[in-house]
């Protein structure tokens, strides 16, 4: 078997360490990649501290990765050697379906995540991007534009694909009023992609800190939530809200914003149940929804969209050496807007 080398948790209150493991033989269907960045998802931390009760030790994080083919399986058609590829959050699903949906299957039982999970096999475990290399089946491989940087494209197959999936599924286009809640990692690429589509764009975020960023990523309008007067202001301004914080809110103020037939999106993940009031959805036919990644075709979409309009995440650089650090830092909200590991890093 192939060996890797990567960092990983051993246990949730302990720091990732350097980790040497094994990949799997490669398969007729298989592409292998040498990997070269991989971005830091919130996601990472979340899992590694076991703070979603699921974590199986020793895990090597990363679902942002972006690198190089090395290899490709006598079946494999679509990728050769050479071409810059990326890996997303899972490299299998539909484990046990009748039919594979390609257009849903994010949602479908079985999916395999890039780590902390089970291959198709439900014996191999997955191991993630914070790592050298990895071996994907190829229609879990996504092709990343020849005009996107490599190391600001990783953060695009989780960060990008959270975004464009549900402004796509919303139709936030011309005409339409989207507010973005949260100017991070998330949110700031919903203000790009947004933009991009079309739509009018308004950022609601705690403060003005990060205003001169959102009006130049392609903001129209920038609201400090800490301001009671924003709601009195905004009040049944906006077609579609997507809200990328895991922060408590006051979620009726938020709904207070929609207008009629309106839909509220979490992206984000709050650890609290949703306390909302019958009457902030009943008047206005408003609803609230989730959403969560993309498929592997729509997240190709998105990466094709990216290379159209020149649109990566903005990023810092990081050695894998600086990961903790840089854990720490995320919590703190001190970064703009992704922290993306250099892989050659590891050898150093």
């Amino acid at each position: 078997m192939p060996i890797a080398r990567g960092y990983a948790a051993t246990d949730a209150s302990k720091p990732l360490t350097p980790f040497t493991f094994e990949r799997r033989d490669p398969n007729p269907d298989d592409v292998v990649i040498d990997i070269k960045f991989a971005g830091i998802c919130h996601s990472d931390i979340h899992t590694v501290r076991n703070e979603w009760k699921n974590a199986v030790y020793p895990i090597v994080p990363g679902h942002e990765i972006a690198g190089i083919v090395s290899a490709v399986g006598s079946d494999v058609t679509k990728f050769k050697v050479g071409d810059r590829v990326g890996v997303g959050c899972f490299v299998d699903s539909c484990i046990g379906c009748a039919e594979r949906d390609l257009d849903r299957e994010q949602y479908m039982p079985g999916l395999a995540g890039t780590y902390n999970d089970f291959e198709a096999d439900r014996k191999t475990r997955t191991q993630g991007g914070y790592s050298d290399s990895i071996v994907v089946r190829e229609g879990y491989v996504m092709s990343i534009p020849d005009n996107l940087p490599l190391d600001a494209s990783a953060p695009l197959l989780c960060a990008g694909i959270t975004l464009y999936s549900p402004l796509r599924h919303w139709n936030a286009g011309p005409g339409k009023k989207v507010a973005i809640v949260g100017m991070g990692g998330l949110g700031h690429m919903g203000v790009k992609l947004g933009a991009a589509m079309g739509a009018d764009i308004t950022v609601l975020s705690q403060s003005l800190s990060k205003k001169e960023d959102g009006l130049k990523l392609g903001a129209k309008e920038y609201y400090a939530t800490n301001d009671p007067e924003t709601f009195t202001k905004l009040a049944g301004t906006f077609d579609l809200i997507i809200c990328t914080v895991s922060a408590e809110i006051d979620w009726n103020a938020y709904l207070g914003l929609l207008k009629v037939d309106g839909s509220f999106v979490v992206v984000g993940a709050p650890e609290n149940p949703i306390p909302v009031h019958a009457f902030s959805v009943i008047p206005g036919r408003k609803s609230i929804s989730g959403s969560m990644i993309g498929s592997i075709k729509e997240t190709q979409e998105m990466l094709d969209f990216c290379g159209e309009h020149n649109i990566v995440s903005e990023i810092e650089t990081i050695n894998i050496q600086q990961v903790n650090e840089a854990y720490e830092r995320v919590l703190k909200s001190d970064v703009r807007y992704r922290f993306v590991i250099d892989i050659a890093s590891l050898a150093a």
